[in-house]
């Protein structure tokens, strides 16, 4: 009944095996890759027939985690899986990056390619095992795809590079790098560090790169065994050579006086007319007009890169190296925390930081675990940024991506929790775009960040780097358009400090790339950033003192653990009553640390008093204010220091005789007590006798004489 295939090796010390044949028949390609005990299903279909009527590889990637894979149910109402959480996202996006260069050129058939993970051991990160199953999938099912692909993540522990280092291991790695390429080179990065230098970055993509080369030979023996037969191949019609021929005759001249104009709105309505002319030259001519379309961006591509190679000039008149003016401006909102203003030529950041307490870090619910992250970055990409009309809602994967990548870049920097207890969160409002403003996003950070008060260890930048290669010849360009980007070959983003690097991410459109060219890229985007860092200090060079007046001030102290009970009281009253009359918030850790979060001092001095008296123990012979709580025929109880209660006993009511103890006192009545002692069985024994009720002074008797 089975046609069961399966390879195995041993990979970074543990089993990987891709099996096919088995599971999800169905499917063009389908392979069950197992790691360690971590399992994901990988499933590519491709529709039979082309998509009419359009000009993209219709591609769709979805990674997805569920419950059971780790002997969990589910969170929420519905007790079932919903919406991709952020690691899916995030995962689905390390996927498609890579395979999408490798399809071919004129396929146009909708794919989508399907990675589930159904058992996960807590040691092994899925993604990694879904994007070498996803490779293998597409390897089998006879598309046009020019792969396979391998993947690895390459950690760094103890100043040595790491192959897949398990779950446990990361928590002390100085860097996190997913690479993803063909045996010929390297196709996606994808990472965060601890500040490390270009050197070493570029030494851990190819480390990575030869770790994953025996998971190419496996999947390329999987598919000895197993692949279907390929697809026929798409072909050119014979139409397209005589348009695309006339429609150089017709525009091509035009187009390089087009993309001479500095300005990216006057350029593109300068192409817009030279795309209209030459296509209302084809209708009158009888060629297909519709076909010319299609054509007119092979066309636009062509002059801008072979413009960039020659004249070594880019659209905007700069050189390789030079970046756009910049324009760093902070503290533009009144009543923000942190705000920056980050204008680099067209593109530009609203970046607005915001400090909170523990009561607002965000709850993950992870196949791996529940815990709480503290630092949140969130990124925004309305329409209007880049002219145009446009869908509002939820935030997109490329959304998610960009926003992950600021984080990671971010994030390395930050203050220790422990000597600063906020919780953080960053918008970054994108109202201008021309290129890279996941970078402006980087910048904008760092300086929305400082000018909130919270002390980054150094300030942080960001730059997009270009490539436009054609056989040998190649050119790499700093700070890149998004024209640049569109046109070019590849989109490798460094951010870092003026030590070393926090965060790279590349993506290429070619089949690949060379070591050389990307140490020159990185050697490239070193002189970039700091020079973006040296324009940043011109708005701010380092953090304020102290947090804004506007953020909550937090006061961090302890208390004793069995104490804890006490300052909460049943069902939270105590400090549901505290939170209210004060106005402050107030977190409480399980190791007795409290901290006390309020905008007004005066608020949070109440509610550390408070807390503060509630632990307390009394002391003999210290003077106390309290409530009276009871009343009783020998005496009175009086409330003090929050939760405690002592008797005064009818004879330390007063200096004379008392015949009825409501003679002195009543319920709620304020008074002043001195303590007189503490039994063995914890009971406090008080005196108002001998305090002055009006000044709460002790009164001191004479000798033979009591006190009055």
């Amino acid at each position: 009944m089975f046609n069961i295939v399966k390879k195995e090796i041993t990979w970074a010390g543990r089993k990987l095996t891709l099996e096919t044949g088995r599971v999800a028949r169905q499917a063009d390609g389908a392979v069950l890759v197992t790691y360690g005990e971590t399992v994901v299903l990988c499933t590519a279909v491709a529709a039979r027939e082309p998509k009419v009527g359009i000009d993209f590889f219709p591609l769709t990637v979805n990674y997805q985690e569920k419950a059971f894979a780790a002997g969990k149910i589910p969170g929420g109402f519905f007790k079932r899986e919903g919406r991709p959480t952020e690691k899916e996202v995030l995962s689905s996006r390390l996927i498609d990056r890579p395979i999408r260069p490798l399809f071919h050129p004129l396929f146009r058939n909708e794919t989508q390619v399907v990675t589930t993970v159904i058992s996960h051991d807590l040691e092994n990160d899925p993604d990694i095992v879904a994007m070498i199953g996803a490779s293998a999938a597409l390897t089998l099912s006879g598309v046009p795809f020019m792969g396979p692909i391998g993947a690895a993540r390459v950690g760094m522990i103890d100043g040595e590079f790491v192959l897949n280092p398990q779950l446990d291991k990361m928590k002390d790695t100085a860097l996190d790098l997913v690479v993803a390429g063909t045996k010929d080179g390297v196709l996606m990065v994808e990472s965060e560090a601890k500040e490390l230098s270009e050197e070493q970055m570029l030494s851990a993509v190819m480390f990575g790169h030869r770790g994953f080369q025996p998971v190419i030979d496996m999947i390329i023996a999987l598919a000895e065994k197993a692949a279907k037969e390929p697809r026929a191949l798409p072909t050119v019609p014979e139409a397209t050579a005589a348009v695309e021929a006339r429609l150089k005759a017709l525009a091509e001249a035009d187009l390089r006086k087009a993309y001479a104009i500095v300005d990216k709105t006057a350029r593109r309505n300068a192409v817009d007319d030279v795309k209209a002319k030459a296509i209302e030259a084809l209708k009158a001519e009888e060629l297909d007009a519709d076909l010319g379309k299609k054509l007119f961006k092979e066309l636009e591509k062509d002059v801008v890169r072979n413009n960039i190679l020659d004249t070594k000039l880019r659209i905007d008149g700069r050189d390789g190296k030079t970046v756009r003016p910049i324009v760093a401006e902070v503290g533009v909102l009144p009543r923000a925390h942190g705000s920056a203003l980050f204008t680099r030529g067209e593109t530009q950041g609203l970046v607005v930081a915001t400090l909170g307490t523990g009561q607002d870090e965000q709850v993950i619910d992870a196949l791996d675990g529940d815990y709480r992250e503290h630092f949140m970055l969130h990124y925004n990409f309305p329409p209007y940024s880049v002219g145009e009309v446009g869908r509002m809602g939820s935030p997109g994967r490329r959304e998610v991506g960009h926003g992950k990548l600021a984080w990671r870049a971010i994030r390395p920097l930050l203050p220790p929790k422990d000597k600063f207890p906020y919780t953080i969160r960053i918008v970054s409002e994108i109202t201008e775009s021309n290129g890279s403003s996941s970078m402006a996003t980087v910048c904008g950070s760092s300086l929305s960040l400082m000018d909130a008060g919270v002390p980054l260890i150094r300030p942080v930048a960001g730059i997009a780097m270009g490539l436009i290669k054609e056989g040998e010849r190649f050119a790499v360009l700093s700070d890149i358009l998004g024209d640049e980007d569109h046109l070019g070959d590849m989109d490798f983003k460094v951010a870092g400090t003026e030590k070393g690097i926090t965060s790279l991410q590349m993506d290429i459109k070619i089949t690949s790339i060379t070591e050389d060219i990307m140490k020159i890229a990185l050697e490239q985007a070193q002189g970039g950033r700091l020079h973006i860092l040296g324009e940043m200090s011109k708005g701010l060079s380092g953090a304020r003192e102290g947090v804004s007046s506007n953020a909550p001030r937090i006061t961090t102290f302890s208390i004793p653990k069995d104490k804890i009970r006490e300052v909460i009281g049943t069902g939270g009253k105590v400090i549901r009553e505290i939170t209210e009359q004060t106005g402050a918030k107030i977190d409480i850790e399980d190791d007795g640390t409290i901290k006390v979060a309020a905008v007004d001092s005066e608020a949070a001095d109440k509610a550390i008093a408070w807390i503060k008296g509630i632990v307390a123990e009394p002391e003999i012979g210290t003077i106390y204010t309290g409530k009276v709580v009871k009343v009783v025929d020998f005496g009175a109880f009086v409330n003090f220091l929050g939760s405690k209660d002592g008797l005064v006993h009818i004879s330390e009511l007063a200096a004379k005789r008392v015949a009825k103890v409501s003679d002195v006192v009543n319920e709620g009545d304020a008074v002043k007590v001195k303590v007189l002692g503490v039994d063995e069985r914890g009971k406090v024994r008080l005196s108002m006798k001998v305090v002055n009720q009006e000044t709460g002074e002790e009164l001191v008797a004479e000798k033979g004489v009591p006190a009055e």
